[in-house]
């Protein structure tokens, strides 16, 4: 039996989020303390009181679920994780419970990460939509079809539910032929631009050459990663599929169905809300799950 730690990303943000952990205990107060420092903004206060359309904002989002997860697994009763892995943003958060990076070169990626990936948002319109109820195969064939835009798979989720990612128009061409198609639902979501796209690749550039600079170091267990769905170790290997990240699928289903044929029997998410575990539970209906304590 191995125990399995997953991280989610982002769109599982909320008003107040991580305000109990910072009031028990004082390694929290320490991390939140240092984030204020390390962002040079007051992330601790918008976390805790918003206002909400602040708390979106990607460049205090990505932040603030970082800060969040990385809190709950520093004090998480018994930590002592079998394997990890982080859906999209969450890989950074699992990379420092693992310790495979610091605490401090994992927040200032997950800044830069989210800066690069608002500049690209902003020099391209798109978007992504939520495909429910359709074979993966239908989806990525419908995807590839559609000529003179871009649109692709972006994140596995679990059986029948894919999330596409593309330029508006793409987009909602897809969503017209997937209902055609079959799919249950297609429905273009509230984000700010193709994430895990093709056009993500000016933000995997500028995010490169920050990764490429920061040491990472042997973790204490596996990570299992968005862009392969594989177990890793060695630290090189981890960076390059970092770099690739925003560019690639968020292979979850594919990741979550690995760790159970390596032994996972049990997965405790680390962050706010429960998004993981509904995921997990639909992947194999006999894993257990559970938030951290």
């Amino acid at each position: 039996m191995k125990k399995a730690y997953v991280f989610p990303g982002q769109g599982a943000q909320f008003v107040g989020m991580g305000k109990d952990l910072y009031e028990q205990h004082e390694e929290v107060r320490q991390l939140f303390d240092k984030a204020n420092e390390i962002l040079g903004f007051n992330i601790t206060e918008i976390m805790f009181n918003g206002p909400e359309e602040e708390q979106r904002r990607t460049r205090v989002t990505q932040p603030a679920i970082f800060l969040h997860s990385v809190a709950q697994a520093a004090v998480a009763k018994d930590f002592q994780p079998d394997m990890v892995a982080g859906h999209s943003l969450g890989e950074f958060s699992a990379l420092v419970a693992s310790q495979v990076l610091s605490f401090e070169d994992g927040l200032r990626l997950v800044y830069k990460r989210a800066m690069a990936m608002q500049a690209a948002c902003e020099a391209n319109s798109s978007t992504m939509a939520a495909v429910l109820g359709l074979e993966d195969a239908k989806v990525e064939e419908v995807c590839a079809s559609i000529e003179g835009e871009v649109v692709v798979p972006a994140n596995y989720n679990c059986p029948g539910q894919l999330v596409i990612s593309g330029t508006n128009r793409g987009i909602e061409v897809a969503c017209e032929q997937l209902k055609e198609a079959g799919a249950k639902r297609a429905l273009p979501l509230s984000v700010g631009g193709a994430f895990h796209s093709p056009l993500m690749k000016p933000a995997e550039v500028e995010l490169a050459k920050a990764i490429k600079e920061t040491t990472f170091s042997q973790g204490i267990c596996p990570i299992y990663q968005n862009v392969d769905a594989k177990a890793h170790t060695d630290p090189e290997e981890i960076k390059q599929n970092l770099i690739h990240q925003l560019t690639a699928p968020v292979l979850w289903t594919q990741s979550v169905q690995q760790m159970i044929a390596d032994g996972a029997t049990s997965f405790v998410e680390c962050g706010p809300g429960k998004v993981l575990q509904g995921l997990v539970k639909k992947i194999d209906r006999t894993a257990e799950v559970s938030s951290a304590e």
